[in-house]
């Protein structure tokens, strides 16, 4: 019976959400589905990346996880190039200025650090190594529990391979889901009894 109570307890709070989505104690989830990225070294390509990333917020605005990169890309008469990635994530949620802009959106700041790697089709330009981004970026609640979110970011490793060091700026676009921490399943339990 308890389970039962818990499992339609967490419903509940997925359904009408927590008082607030980055509160301590609750997890983000999520993926960057679209990734529209202008490379700044050659050969300057266009590609989509999936980012799926998960994060868990240690403090109310602050979010520490993992996130994961992998993108394929193709230029006409060059093949395909393979990028991916796996590293630590943190993200800081701001004030509430961005309800000026729009009710129900905040803006946030994101940085990751890892093991990434881009090698593309061809001659030359691969750089496998420490990789690093950051970046602004704004959500738009859907629900207490679904956020759409637009993230600009510049990307950098620095490693090996047949370059150094290799750079991007790319525009993200995906969603997070906001799920209750237990503190706030509890919460709604005492609250539903």
């Amino acid at each position: 019976m308890k389970k039962l109570c818990l499992t339609l307890s967490l419903c509940v709070g997925l359904l009408y959400g927590a008082s607030a989505q980055i509160q301590k104690g609750n997890v983000m989830m999520g993926a960057n589905i679209t990734n529209l990225q202008f490379g700044l070294d050659k050969p300057n390509v266009f590609s989509l990346n999936i980012n799926p990333k998960a994060a868990w917020f240690i403090q109310d605005g602050l979010a520490l996880g993992g996130d994961v990169n992998f993108g394929l890309a193709t230029a006409k008469g060059a093949g395909t190039s393979v990028s991916y990635g796996v590293g630590a994530l943190g993200r800081f949620y701001g004030m509430t200025g961005a309800n000026e802009v729009v009710k129900n959106s905040r803006f946030f700041g994101e940085a990751t650090v890892g093991i990434n790697g881009i090698n593309p089709a061809g001659s030359g330009g691969s750089t496998n190594g420490l990789g690093f981004s950051f970046g602004p970026g704004w959500t738009y609640f859907v629900t207490r529990s679904i956020g759409l979110e637009a993230l600009l970011k510049y990307n950098g490793i620095v490693g090996f391979g047949s370059s150094a060091y290799s750079h991007t700026l790319s525009l993200g676009v995906g969603f997070q889901i906001y799920l209750p921490g237990q503190s706030t399943a509890k919460k709604v339990e005492r609250d539903m009894n």
